[in-house]
């Protein structure tokens, strides 16, 4: 058991840098938390890969973070993954009843009460737009406001793409040549050709709030913010979670008595509206706790992005996974 004295060890993944927004906001809060990372990296993105398959991935990485081989296992794993989280959390907390398990899920409740015209789109991956969750969300929550469902493809390998590092896959899966040719000034200009056409969408849709239901997204919230003006209200759940994680945390008594955690079900929390000193900032300049960043596959990518939207500087761990069994085996 821990000394009542010692920082929580809190888990994420996500399947690329995404969930590094869910993580800026839990150092900001708990700044002396001990904190592992793990980007999917050998097999980002989710949002088009089947549910059975994220739910495989999803149990594979949190098995590595509560099970750990040679290393201490996490208190609390966040999935910080909107579509990890509507695909996989349930089975997550089937399987580890004691262990305390946060996810994120879109913030339907928090929008529609912030809607004055109650016009509200929702920027997600396919596979979160398509998912029961979802739907339960917005038959819970949704009222009678009117929503616009907006995939987004290719979003989340451009901001990946231009966090930094990393290989030509992002550029490849998207077909265009000049991100493959030109490196940084063209996945940036990549990014802001595809925010362009989604805030073109959002304009004609005349919504006037957004949920970024996918942790990519608020890594680029101020962006999005600028083509989109003032009126609009964007949502991220990234701060409700982590006051859900610190509750849990309290609750338990493992962040500052030790034990085991118990099972935490955000459901659909609190929400936080993004203005321009809370997104798109560096977390530099506090004392942090330490902080383990691990990917799956290359390892340039997660180095810079945490770099370019934490303000950290630190090497990246090569985690050596094999791909999910999927379908199960019977």
């Amino acid at each position: 058991m821990k000394p009542p004295t010692a920082a929580p060890h809190i888990g994420l993944f996500d399947s690329g840098i995404g969930g590094l927004s869910v993580l800026r906001a839990l150092r900001r809060q708990l700044p002396a938390a001990r904190c592992s990372y793990i980007a999917d990296t050998a097999f980002t993105p989710w949002g088009e890969r089947p549910a059975g398959w994220v739910a495989a991935r999803c149990e594979q990485l949190s098995a590595w973070l509560i099970e750990p081989p040679g290393d201490a296992a996490v208190d609390l794993v966040l999935v910080a993954c909107n579509t990890g989280t509507t695909q996989a959390i349930a089975a997550l907390r089937a399987r580890w009843p004691l262990v305390a398990i946060v996810g994120v899920e879109p913030g339907i409740k928090p929008a529609v009460a912030a809607s004055p015209r109650r016009r509200v789109a929702v920027m997600a991956t396919t596979g979160t737009l398509g998912s029961p969750r979802l739907r339960q969300l917005v038959d819970h929550h949704g009222g009678a406001a009117w929503l616009l469902h907006l995939p987004c493809p290719g979003l989340v390998e451009a901001i990946e793409r231009a966090s930094g590092g990393g290989d030509d896959r992002a550029a490849q899966a998207l077909d265009v040549q000049a991100a493959q040719a030109a490196g940084a000034q063209a996945a940036d200009a990549l990014l802001a050709a595809q925010l362009d056409t989604i805030a073109a969408t959002l304009r004609g849709a005349d919504v006037d709030t957004v949920v970024l239901a996918c942790t990519h997204y608020p890594l680029v919230a101020v962006a999005v913010q600028q083509r989109l003006g003032p009126a609009v209200r964007l949502i991220d759940t990234a701060e409700a979670v982590v006051r859900r994680v610190i509750s849990l945390l309290a609750n338990n008594r493992t962040g500052c008595a030790g034990g085991p955690g118990r099972s935490g079900n955000t459901g659909d929390i609190g929400g936080t509206t993004t203005t321009d000193t809370d997104t798109d900032t560096t977390i530099a300049g506090f004392a942090a706790g330490p902080l383990r960043l691990l990917a799956t596959g290359e390892t340039g990518t997660l180095q810079g992005a945490a770099q370019r939207w934490l303000g950290v500087s630190q090497g990246v761990e090569r985690l050596a996974l094999p791909p999910p069994q999927w379908p199960l085996r019977p």
